[in-house]
């Protein structure tokens, strides 16, 4: 398996992922029995429809904006800010403009 994001290294994340017109694009960084950590972009008007996962997860905003659903209530984040979304609680995530983020997952002992 070719290894994507080398460790040891200075990884500019906003810089290592485009945008796909109509799409979504992930690379996934890290995995481990921890967790992971993957890296999106999304064009303006894709998304993640409402979904729960069975732990917290945090979304860095790197690039653009996006509305995050968090138990039926949204949040309009921008580049720079970041939200926890907790463990089996439904979320959503959709482009209002072209974003990129990074999702890391944690898992619950």
């Amino acid at each position: 398996m070719e290894e994507v994001f080398k460790k040891g290294t200075i990884l500019d994340f906003e810089k290592l992922i485009d945008y796909s017109a109509g799409g979504v694009i992930s690379k996934q960084v890290l995995k481990s029995q921890a967790g992971n950590i993957t890296l999106f972009s999304f064009d303006k008007g894709q998304g993640l429809s409402e979904h729960t996962a069975p732990f917290d997860a945090m979304v860095q905003i790197l690039d653009g904006e996006a509305v995050i659903t968090v138990g039926g209530k949204p949040f309009h984040l921008k580049e720079g800010e970041s939200i926890i979304m907790p463990a089996n609680v439904t979320h959503a995530l959709f482009a209002a403009e072209q974003f990129k983020m990074l999702l890391t997952m944690i898992k619950g002992i």
